[in-house]
Parts: C-alpha cells; structure tokens; sequence
C-alpha cells in the first residue's frame, strides 16, 4: 500500500506532469465529496454534503448568484455529476493530455485547462441569459454547470489543431485520425445544445473553441497560458554565464524555432520534420517541464 502511494505522490507532484495532478485533483475532490455524502445517506437519510457542495461549488447560470459565489467558474471544473461522468472524462483527458504535453511540453496544460473551462463557464452563462430558449423558460435561475468536459474539450481540439492527422486505435473502430474524432464530438455538441444536457453541450463548445484559438495564437508566436505556468513555478537562485553563446544545439531552443517547427505541424504533420527539427521539438519539451 505504502509503495502505490508513493506512486500517487510521484506521479501527481513530483513527475512535473500537469496532466497527472489535474486527474488526481479531479480524483480526491470526488471521492472527498461523494464518500462522505453517501454515508451521510446510508446512515442519516440526509442530503446535506451534495445540497452544500451543489450549492457553493458548481456553477450557477443566474447572475445574482454568480456574483455572490465569484469562485464557482474555477471550482466546477473539479465536479463531476456520478462515477461515469468523472471516468469518461479523465479517460479522454489521459489519452490526449498525453500526446499534448509530448509535443508541447509539461507547463502549458494546467494553464489551458483553467483556459477552457472559463471559456466554457462564460458560454454557458452568456447563453442561458440571452438565447430566447432559455430566458423564455427562466432556465437561468435553476441551471448549473458541473464538469470538467469544456476544459479537456480545450485540450482535445488543441490536440487535435496541432496535430490533426495524428491518429490512434479505437477498439471496435481501429486507427482514426484526431481531427476526425474532435469534429465528431464537436457535432454531436452542437446538436444538442437545445437539449437535456443544453448547459454541458455548451461549455464543451466554449472549451472547443478556446482549444483551437490557443493553438493558432501559438503557432503566431504568442502562448496565452505561459503567464499561468510561470505562476506555478519555483525561481531558481543560480545564475548560468554562458561563455560561448553562439553554440545552441545542445540548450534551449529559441521560441522562433519551435514556432516554426509547430507551425510545419500544423500543416504537414509530425512525419514532415526533418530529425534535427524532431531533435529541436524533444529538447524543447523536456525545457519547458514544469
């Protein structure tokens, strides 16, 4: 037991990965929640714990109670609605947060992901107060968003826009290229956006979004969330004098480099780079961990 906590711990703290501190995050806050809550049930026959937790931590779409629970478009990014909600959406998450921080290095996904599901909080909330669906029926004052879906749609489609012909195994399927699998999701969002489900199909469209315009602002030469990595990264009090400057290839890639290198995989794929731009794109990750 001891040794699989370690590798909880390593994994969630100390790999550098962001992918796997977010699925953990995700995790704990569910099980922290949905433990307690189902033995308060079994024992007292209450439904304290999800009436508070429903209350101060998901999303409302009414904007009087937005204003009162400021802190909600970040805390309903780490609730989920059941074990099948969480389970899907860490599945999807682990698969292209993966190949996300393999191209892009380590520090850029915590960023995106709060990118994301704030894009999709501010979809949700727009929407329910104007589109006349949902204003006629005042679905405002009960609606509530709850789920990280618009933030791993935001790295999903980011995934996918910097390397839409990748392609991966789907059992029963077989290989599909990423770009073919997002657009699929991305539809069947927007059909339903006048259904059940309207609020979620909404924020994952908002995520969708936000993952695409990330991408094409990177391969611009602008990163959007590198001011959030640097927030979360410790300061080193050493300083390296380099004696000679002119030689690079075994240190840190310049950022006019690796924006090149994208920009090619966005449009060729990844099997276009020359060995010494896969070289480049790998020194480049493994600099950017954080």
């Amino acid at each position: 037991m001891s040794t699989l906590w370690q590798n909880i711990q390593y994994k969630m703290l100390r790999s550098g990965s962001k992918l796997n501190l977010l699925i953990g995050i995700n995790i704990i806050v569910f099980l922290l929640i949905n433990i307690p809550a189902q033995l308060e049930k079994l024992f007292f026959r209450s439904l304290n714990i999800y009436r508070y937790s429903d209350e101060y931590l998901l999303l409302p779409a009414n904007l009087h109670d937005l204003l009162s629970h400021f802190w909600t478009p970040f805390t309903y990014m780490f609730m989920h609605d059941g074990p099948f909600h969480i389970l899907f959406n860490m599945l999807w998450f682990y698969w292209f947060g993966q190949i996300f921080e393999e191209y892009l290095g380590k520090k850029r996904t915590l960023g995106l992901y709060l990118l994301g599901g704030l894009a999709g909080a501010f979809v949700f909330v727009v929407s329910f107060n104007t589109f006349p669906l949902f204003t006629h029926s005042n679905a405002a004052l009960s609606g509530a968003l709850v789920g990280a879906s618009a933030s791993v749609m935001a790295i999903m489609v980011a995934t996918a826009t910097l390397l839409p012909d990748y392609t991966i195994p789907l059992i029963f399927i077989g290989p599909v290229k990423l770009k073919w699998l997002v657009l699929f999701f991305i539809v069947i969002d927007f059909l339903g956006i006048t259904g059940l489900n309207a609020g979620g199909e909404l924020s994952h469209l908002g995520g969708a979004l936000m993952g695409f315009i990330y991408i094409k602002q990177l391969q611009k030469g602008h990163d959007m969330v590198g001011g959030i990595a640097n927030l979360f990264k410790s300061k080193s009090k050493l300083k390296v004098v380099a004696k000679n400057p002119s030689k690079n290839s075994s240190g840190v890639p310049r950022q006019e480099e690796i924006d090149l290198i994208l920009d090619k995989i966005s449009r060729s794929g990844y099997d276009s780079l020359s060995k010494q731009e896969k070289e480049i794109l790998f020194r480049a990750s493994n600099n950017n961990e954080g």
